[in-house]
């Protein structure tokens, strides 16, 4: 049968449409590069601050700027474009380093050093 079909070949309706909470924003992907956030408006009023580029990582109580993006475990064609995500492992002045958080809706990225 036709995708979107009952089996006696009726239509499917949507009993509504989705409201604004439920809609799906933009992907947010976070780049190597000068630091750069921005600001959205969540539910209830509240700013979410959120990561756009970035070239600093929190290492301990450290601030230690990133050199390179080397290998991402989800997905290997982000390194190539020097996307960083949970998992991450960067490249920094203190050696290699994982990403901890998830950068992209905390507005700062976590890391640990790597043996």
């Amino acid at each position: 049968m036709k995708a979107g079909r009952k089996i006696s070949g009726g239509k499917y309706t949507r009993n509504r449409k989705k409201k604004k909470f439920e809609i799906a924003g933009q992907k947010r992907t976070v780049k190597l590069g000068k630091n750069k956030r921005k600001h959205l408006r969540t539910l209830g009023g509240k700013l979410k601050t959120v990561l756009l580029m970035a070239n600093t990582i929190n290492v301990g109580k450290k601030k230690v700027d990133i050199k390179n993006v080397l290998e991402t475990p989800s997905n290997r064609f982000l390194a190539r474009q020097n996307v960083i995500t949970k998992g991450t492992i960067v490249d920094t002045e203190l050696g290699k380093v994982r990403v901890t958080n998830r950068p992209s809706q905390e507005g700062v990225i976590n890391g640990v050093l790597v043996k």
